[in-house]
């Protein structure tokens, strides 16, 4: 490895001792100022976490290149101190080397098995989409906040996977869990000090545990975020929820929406690809590390370097989107109306990395979304103009909306 050396490291900002360079992040965003550095340093380069150094990956092209033509070199998962604490190596989401492959092929398999991807569960998602329309119609138009239901409906469809069995929204035990998820997506998104050691014992009761708490996480708070954030950029662009719902009455009427409407409705699919995109979910994605030296794109990154690929510069890359920073559905649509596919559209990353549940999000956000919207007309709460509602995005280790209610008018 003697000619890597006269490869330099990716550039960055000058780190102070203990600290690095936390003193120049927006801890509650840390994303932002990480946009900000690749328009100084470019599309790779590096910044310290305290003592951690990190490498920074930019720009559509930066990540694809990297995650596809680099797939085996950046595919591990870092000493991450908070993710070490929380799951100790175990799972599937921030496991490492054989244990990932292992949980990760296991999991796969045992979901298929339990008719992931099949009539099964789209039937499984439908039911609970039921449920959820009767809460919220018990509102009966008054406002009322849709966090903790939306998020009980969407884990009761990964519940039903993995327990066999789904919750009432009610249950004290259940919402106990879910405040719990709460939590730890806000604890994750801060820096931690801690290491620990991983086991190599793949199917110990410990492992098993923590795979379904992955799994049940993973299924329930990106999923359900994604939909609350559809929500509000319904009622905040009315004119665009009025041609979802102008769609799906052409195409469904009063039937029950299917994932066989999907290819006849490309408006409403187009809505929600482009709601995915501009929420930006899982803006800085999960970290990954590389498990060799890498030679990239002309810098040298040694083996075991933390490695961030950043999917907000992909979803609001300026060459690959008309107007990034705008909800804009036309992304997704050509000039006669047809549905689009972006390679720029990563939201579930992309490599041997990315996540093990996207086919059972994409049925979730089709078929939650539009039975919602043919059921419901979705307002501001009296005295609110639409033009007023708040597009931040919350503080955590994921970009939920900030708590907000929402006015549900049925339709008959």
């Amino acid at each position: 490895m003697t000619k890597a050396f006269k490869y330099q490291f990716p550039p960055g900002p000058r780190p102070l001792p203990i600290i690095g360079n936390l003193h120049i992040l927006n801890l509650k965003r840390p994303y932002q100022t990480m946009l900000e550095l690749s328009q100084k340093y470019g599309s790779i380069y590096s910044i310290h976490f305290g003592p951690r150094k990190v490498v920074v990956l930019s720009g559509y092209k930066t990540v694809k290149d990297a995650l596809v033509n680099y797939g085996d070199q950046f595919g591990e998962r870092p000493q991450v101190p908070i993710f070490e604490k929380l799951f100790e190596g175990k799972g599937i989401v921030f496991s490492h080397g054989e244990t990932w492959k292992t949980m990760r092929r296991f999991s796969l398999t045992t979901l298929r098995n339990f008719g992931m991807g099949k009539s099964v569960i789209e039937d499984t998602i439908i039911e609970e989409c039921q449920h959820l329309i009767q809460n919220f119609e018990s509102h009966r138009g008054k406002p009322f906040e849709d966090n903790t239901v939306m998020n009980a409906s969407v884990a009761n469809v990964i519940v039903s996977v993995l327990l066999g069995k789904r919750f009432d929204y009610q249950d004290t035990q259940f919402l106990r869990l879910l405040s719990l998820i709460n939590e730890n997506v806000k604890l994750i998104g801060t820096p931690g000090i801690l290491e620990k050691s991983t086991s190599n014992n793949y199917f110990s009761d410990e492992n098993l545990v923590a795979l379904v708490s992955n799994l049940f996480a993973a299924g329930t708070e990106t999923t359900a975020s994604t939909l609350r954030w559809a929500i509000l950029l319904m009622m905040r662009y009315p004119e665009i929820q009025k041609k979802v719902r102008d769609e799906i009455k052409a195409v469904v009427g009063s039937a029950q929406p299917r994932i066989a409407h999907r290819n006849q409705m490309p408006y409403t699919d187009a809505v929600i690809h482009e709601v995915q995109r501009f929420a930006n979910i899982l803006p800085t994605s999960v970290p990954r590390a590389t498990t060799t030296n890498v030679l990239f794109r002309n810098y040298y990154i040694p083996k075991d370097t933390e490695v961030i690929t950043l999917l907000t510069s992909v979803l609001r890359d300026q060459t690959q989107w008309e107007k990034p920073d705008t909800f804009n559905p036309e992304h997704f649509l050509s000039s006669t109306g047809k549905f689009i596919r972006k390679e720029a559209f990563m939201p579930f990353s992309v490599g041997r990395r990315m996540c093990a549940g996207e086919s059972l999000a994409k049925m979730e956000l089709f078929l939650f979304f539009t039975s919602l919207m043919q059921k419901f007309t979705f307002q501001p709460p009296p005295g609110v103009s639409h033009l007023d509602l708040d597009l931040t995005p919350d503080i955590g280790f994921t970009t939920r909306p900030v708590p907000h209610k929402i006015c549900a008018l049925f339709q008959a």
